[in-house]
């Protein structure tokens, strides 16, 4: 059995890969299932899906960028005019030559080659929207889609049939939930001295979020012991910059680390008493799954603000604080910490909010409905 799946490359795609992957082969471990990627070529794809063993084809996949400009004119013009049609004769020959039984498409620009050459070539396609407002790709890519799972319960369907759609939530590993907090005692060296902090600056890191934390971080440690993924990109300036900010008894409180694999994610998850984090939705549906109060601070470049309507939905049964970029200053940062751990009650509040908002099961149940369909 041949499942090829596709997406735009990102860790929010390609971890929600990983979990449907992983639940096929746990639900069918008779079946002989040869998996395969068509996508973007980029780290997290390369690193995360071979160790699945996943089959990787890189395309070329064109991008349309929103932001005005000469330089975004002609670059979108050499995407849409080369990489695109490049794109989509790769992912057709190689389409052709695996024939695949079905694709399953995380969406995103990544996605496009894989979609139209599979629907070209008659391969069912099952198609997955993380975000409470989907992007331009997924609605394009919605008519060759025979079922469409969804993040976020939508209240106007307008995007896509409402025939197709089936409300799953995000798939997540779930791996990340059997955390010890033990095991982050020891792995991360935690003092227990003070409430901790858990800030994640996704895959590549948020150089301004890591900013805001160094401006405040002197101040932070006073009260609170900070477990904090700054991304491999910007561990080496921000382990610097910290280390002269912060006075030596300061030091045992502050574990800064380039990247959470999964073990170290779910352990850390486990031991936070709240968690700092962008709003992308496979973030947002770890957080509700673990069950912990969190701050969310949408990425405002996000496509078509989906960041923003991300958080704002998950914000709306109280699971979540959300802060906008626009009055995210450090020390008004600061205090939104300093209160929530003041009022402990409305912590709890939000920890059993993001419970009930959680499906932890997404990634089972899309399964299901792809063995289902091929009839395994």
């Amino acid at each position: 059995m041949k499942i090829l799946f596709t997406g735009g490359g990102t860790g929010g795609h390609i971890f929600p890969i990983i979990a449907v992957c992983r639940e096929l082969k746990k639900n069918s471990p008779e079946q002989d299932f040869q998996f395969f990627y068509i996508g973007p070529k980029d780290e997290t794809s390369s690193l995360y899906l071979s160790q699945e063993q996943i089959k990787i084809k890189y395309v070329l996949a064109g991008k349309i960028r929103r932001y005005f400009g000469i330089k975004s004119l002609l670059l979108n013009i050499v995407d849409v005019l080369f990489k695109v049609p490049v794109g989509i004769i790769q992912a057709f020959y190689y389409i052709f030559t695996i024939s695949p039984d079905l694709i399953f498409s995380k969406g995103g620009y990544g996605s496009l080659p894989a979609v139209i050459s599979g629907w070209v070539l008659g391969t069912p396609i099952f198609l997955h929207e993380s975000d409470a407002v989907p992007g331009f790709s997924n609605r394009f890519l919605s008519r060759f889609a025979i079922q469409i799972f969804v993040s976020f319960p939508f209240q106007k369907n307008k995007d896509f049939a409402p025939q197709k759609i089936i409300s799953t939530g995000n798939p997540i590993r779930p791996e990340i939930l059997n955390g010890s907090e033990e095991e982050a005692r020891t792995s991360f060296h935690l003092t227990g001295e003070k409430p901790i902090v858990l800030i994640l600056g996704g895959s590549q890191g948020c150089q301004r979020i890591n900013d805001i934390i160094l401006q405040i971080l002197p101040e932070l440690l006073k009260d609170f012991e900070i477990i904090h993924q700054c991304g491999r990109i910007n561990f080496n300036e921000v382990n610097a910059e910290s280390k002269v900010m912060m006075t030596e008894d300061l030091k045992k409180y502050y574990h800064p680390f380039p990247f959470l694999d999964e073990t170290e994610l779910a352990n850390a998850y486990s031991a936070a008493d709240l968690i700092v984090s962008r709003a992308g939705s496979g973030s947002i549906f770890e957080i509700s799954a673990v069950g912990k109060p969190s701050i969310l601070i949408p990425l405002p470049e996000a496509a078509q603000n989906h960041q923003l309507k991300n958080a704002y939905t998950y914000a709306e049964n109280g699971a979540c604080l959300v802060i906008e970029e626009l009055i995210l200053t450090p020390h008004f940062f600061l205090e939104k910490i300093k209160y929530l751990f003041s009022h402990s009650a409305e912590m709890e509040k939000m920890a059993e909010a993001a419970e009930i908002f959680a499906r932890p099961k997404t990634a089972e149940i899309i399964a299901s409905y792809i063995s289902e369909y091929l009839k395994l």
